[in-house]
């Protein structure tokens, strides 16, 4: 009996972290990064009606927010890749309300990439938040459809992009 007058289940005591919770707890600290088309909008949540060209960052470096990170002793970064409004950091094939329709680099542009890039070069482990809640596709919600986008989504973060610590999702 334990002190609360029930009995103990032995399993409970003997259930140990895999060497892999032990890495990522041994992490301790990383950090976040929330950037899309809220930042030029100043709204927390988009709707996913904004228009790809409102995403036109100046002086984005992702050089400088990996080595912001490294100095601070963080040991990885996650990069919202697509938040709720479903407007996305990389040049996705699977919808047209992503940066390859903004003016960021004349389409060319793949924060992603330029991110997973910088996070190599300053020693840090770079991780993915892909939103579940998809403002801007209309099949969201609707089963398999919806299942089959996110998961063509989820699978050119996990392939095109390197190592990859964590995927980070969340439920709206």
């Amino acid at each position: 009996m334990n002190y609360n007058g029930l009995k103990e289940d032995k399993r409970l005591v003997k259930a140990v972290p895999s060497a892999r919770q032990i890495a990522y707890e041994n992490m301790e600290f990383f950090c976040f990064i929330h950037f899309t088309v809220n930042t030029f909008t100043g709204s927390e949540w988009g709707d996913g009606t904004e228009p790809e060209s409102i995403f036109d960052p100046t002086e984005l470096d992702a050089r400088q927010w990996a080595k912001t990170a490294a100095e601070g002793g963080m040991k990885g970064l996650i990069l919202t890749c697509k938040h709720h409004d479903g407007f996305c950091l990389w040049p996705s094939k699977y919808t047209e309300h992503s940066i390859k329709n903004s003016p960021y680099k004349n389409g060319k542009g793949d924060i992603v990439r330029e991110t997973a890039e910088a996070c190599r070069e300053f020693g840090l482990k770079f991780g993915v938040y892909l939103s579940p809640w998809d403002r801007n596709n209309s099949s969201y919600g609707k089963g398999k459809e919806y299942d089959d986008y996110y998961l063509n989504q989820l699978t050119e973060l996990l392939t095109e992009y390197g190592d990859i610590f964590v995927i980070w999702l969340d439920g709206a």
